[in-house]
């Protein structure tokens, strides 16, 4: 008996293994700490524009002459995720 499979996860956008797709904040604190990597090595241009935007609207990040730095709100969440991958 042949029974139709569902389509593949990744045919399904948003998806990852089944689970919900994440919200743009929650994507967002997941990049974080490899956004800010990048940023400390000097390679902004491995961030989407999308993102650092993003971060400086929710005052994760902020432009210091011409440079992108972390807030206070921002090193507070490195902290939080951090702490959580230990």
């Amino acid at each position: 008996m042949n029974t139709p499979r569902p389509p593949p996860i990744a045919a399904v956008p948003g998806a990852i293994a089944g689970l919900p797709p994440v919200s743009r904040r929650e994507q967002l604190r997941l990049e974080l700490l490899t956004t800010v990597d990048s940023l400390q090595r000097r390679r902004a241009d491995l961030v989407s524009e999308g993102f650092i935007e993003d971060y400086v609207a929710l005052h994760w990040l902020e432009w210091n002459g011409g440079a992108l730095r972390l807030t206070v709100t921002g090193t507070n969440m490195c902290q939080q995720l951090r702490a959580r991958l230990n």
